[in-house]
This record gives C-alpha cells, sequence and structure tokens, in this order.
C-alpha cells in the first residue's frame, strides 16, 4: 500500500488537487481510498441526540456500525492512529490523505502564496501544487506542478517518489536501523536510501485469508527466522524464496 498526504491551507487548491489525483490514478488502473483530518475540534457525524446508535454507543458498544441502503459507517468514540485507519484499506493500491501531518508518509503541499508554504513545511514535502503553482517552479529544491495545468506530469511524479508503507510510521524509533521511519522516509523522497533499505522489513508478509496482518519490526523478524529455519533443510529451498503455506 502506498499512502501520501496533501496538505496547506483551506482554499489553496488542496482538495481540487486530490480530486484531480485520485481521478488519474483510478484511470491508470489503480484502487484509491482517501482519508480526510477534520481540524474541527466539534467535528461528530453522529449528532442526534437519543439516535440509536449514539444510544448504543452510551451503553458501551465500540466501535457503532450503521448499515444502511446505501452506506456503512463505523464510529468509533475516540481519535484512531492511522495505522488503524490504514488496516481498513488493505486492498487499495494507493490511499490519499487530506491534511494527515503526523505519520511518516510523503506529503505534497499546497498553498496560495509562498509565505504559506513556509509556515507548514515539512522535510517529507516531495511536491508544491496548489494555487501557488502557477506561479513558481519549485520550492527549496522541490517541483511544483499544478494538479489543473497538469494532471498526467504531477501524477507519474506521485508514481515516481510515494513508496510503500514503512512498517513503524508513527512518530518514535523503531530500532531497527538506529534511526525512526520519519528519518527513513526524507533519506528515501531525497534520493539517498531507497524503500528496500528499511531494516525494520525485509520482505516477509503474513496474509490470513486474503488479509495483510501488520506486523511490529521486531515480530517480522521472529517470523522471517522461523520459518527460514524450518525449511532451510528442504532440497531447492532458497532465500528468496515465496513462499505460501495453507492451514486447515
Amino acid at each position: 500500500m502506498k499512502v501520501f498526504s496533501l496538505c496547506g491551507y483551506s482554499d489553496s487548491g488542496k482538495t481540487t488537487t486530490i480530486e484531480l489525483v485520485i481521478g488519474e490514478l483510478i484511470r491508470r488502473g489503480y484502487k484509491v481510498g482517501s482519508v480526510k483530518e477534520i481540524h474541527n475540534e466539534d467535528f461528530a457525524i453522529d449528532r442526534e441526540q437519543g439516535s440509536n446508535t449514539r444510544r448504543h454507543r452510551a451503553a458501551g458498544a465500540e466501535p457503532v456500525t450503521a448499515r444502511g441502503l446505501k452506506e456503512t459507517d463505523v464510529l468509533y468514540p475516540v481519535k484512531l492512529d492511522m495505522r488503524k485507519i490504514l488496516s481498513f484499506y488493505d486492498d487499495c493500491d494507493y490511499v490519499v490523505c487530506e491534511g494527515v501531518r503526523d505519520y511518516a508518509i510523503p506529503m505534497i503541499m499546497t498553498g496560495s502564496k509562498v509565505e504559506d508554504l513556509e509556515e507548514k513545511w515539512s522535510e517529507l514535502v516531495f511536491c508544491v501544487s496548489g494555487r501557488v503553482a502557477d506561479e513558481i517552479k519549485a520550492y527549496k529544491d522541490r517541483p511544483a506542478i499544478s494538479a489543473v495545468a497538469d494532471i498526467v506530469a504531477f501524477t507519474d511524479l506521485v508514481e515516481e517518489k510515494v513508496f510503500d508503507l514503512l512498517p513503524n510510521a508513527e512518530p518514535g524509533h523503531c530500532g531497527s536501523c538506529g534511526g525512526d521511519c520519519w528519518t527513513m522516509a526524507a533519506k528515501i523522497l531525497r534520493g539517498e536510501a531507497k524503500r528496500s533499505d528499511c531494516a525494520g522489513n525485509r520482505g516477509t508478509e503474513l496474509v490470513i485469508n486474503g488479509k495483510r496482518i501488520d506486523m511490529q519490526p521486531f515480530m517480522e523478524k521472529i517470523l522471517h527466522n522461523t520459518v527460514l529455519g524450518l525449511l532451510s533443510g528442504f532440497k531447492g529451498f532458497v532465500d528468496d524464496a515465496e513462499i505460501s503455506i495453507r492451514i486447515k
């Protein structure tokens, strides 16, 4: 799964850019999901006092699901971390986020003017877009591309720069490489490292009934070493083999 975020002030062209890149990625054959960060502290979908879903929540149910004829809403009474949210997107090739800044993922910065960029700048920004991209061609060595003017070139850059989600993208250290995923993500975007250089992910993936199971680096390492240890004695076995195990 490849995840990236568009961040910037309101009315800077952020949502328009997201609409265009989602459409272009889908046109290219990808399955795309999205996550919208809402910064209004009073935001809540389930507002109606006395509604059945509100009563379920008050009784202690978590989560509460409202299943309608044309829509299904799963309601949690807390702000979920991105790792949990992204677990619902396992079948997506790309997840496009709006306003998510607390995760080690590539970012696109939008702005109405150059001053907007500096205030929200991050080392994880790989492109500038929005209204300001009509005025400048680059900012801090990052290209400025208007998705409205050239969505093909914009999406080409997304395909080039956005990489598979790192294993411990929350703030903090995973300990596998001596740094954290924020540092690794920045290095990848600058061309100083590759996604495969991440020490916390050696290419071992656990899938149960079609659902990919997220693992912290130390658990991935245990599974990797255990499977290799058990199978290394088989004739013809090689370390980079693709292994499928079926249990009934």
